[in-house]
């Protein structure tokens, strides 16, 4: 039986992840801080040992706005001592394209693991519409909904993720593969108009120009994966789930 080992297991992904690996009859190691048996913090790295033990492949899907790159670091230091012949990383489109901090520090993580001679697999995707609706939900707390004018997403579903993250593991090391984008390619302000008709509020959509690099990139469409729209669920159909079944 094959023995896989999912960081970030009680997260959006990681938790999808593991549990499609396990309906495919591998035995299926959930790590995360709050994990009942696999409780590792990687910002430290204590216990990680244990856990890396005998993984046939380690599926990396744990994230924090700070410190990717040092919890990828134990993570790697534990997967070359214990001999790991597959490490499986997601990162996110257009790191190495956009100046923003936390891009950057996943396009590091990807170059660690590739130095690592450790057989590796990297998967980019686009913004998942849990990401999408969390950032249009707080925004509408305000009186206005205010949305950064110009910039379009292309968000993916976390579910499709999952899949794609679950068929990969199982073969070997396939290097950087191609990108997973969603269906469509759409305005944050059309997006915005969704989710308020679908929630049932009433605001004002208001654009808003923003300064700074990362926002041209943002306006430029570098977080975009337009010719890797592979994904088939919609924003409108991700909302009409998540009524129907509520978290």
């Amino acid at each position: 039986m094959t023995t896989m080992l999912v960081t970030g297991a009680t997260g959006t992904l990681g938790r999808q992840v593991a549990e499609r690996l396990g309906a495919e009859g591998a035995d299926v190691r959930g790590l995360s801080r709050r994990s009942p048996s696999y409780a590792v913090d990687l910002r430290d790295g204590k216990g990680l040992d244990a856990a890396v033990e005998g993984a046939d492949v380690i599926v990396h899907c744990a994230t924090t706005p700070r410190g990717d790159d040092r919890a990828a670091g134990f993570l790697i230091d534990a997967a070359e001592r214990a001999g790991t012949p597959h490490l499986l990383y997601i990162s996110i489109v257009g790191v190495d394209r956009l100046p923003l901090g936390y891009y950057t520090v996943k396009r590091r993580v990807e170059r660690m693991i590739e130095d690592s001679g450790l057989g590796s697999t990297i998967l980019r995707t686009t913004q998942f519409h849990d990401l999408v609706l969390r950032i249009l939900s707080g925004a509408a707390k305000l009186p206005v909904l205010p949305v950064p004018s110009g910039v379009r997403v292309q968000p993916v579903d976390s579910g499709e993720v999952a899949d794609r993250l679950a068929a990969l593991a199982l073969p070997g090391p396939s290097g950087r593969v191609p990108d997973l984008g969603g269906p469509e390619v759409r305005g944050l302000t059309e997006l915005a108009g969704t989710f308020l008709r679908a929630t049932g509020r009433r605001r004002r959509v208001v654009p808003v120009r923003l300064a700074g690099k990362a926002y041209a990139g943002y306006r430029r469409g570098d977080h975009l994966a337009p010719g890797h729209a592979t994904g088939t669920v919609t924003f409108e159909e991700f909302l009409d789930h998540r009524h129907r079944h509520p978290a």
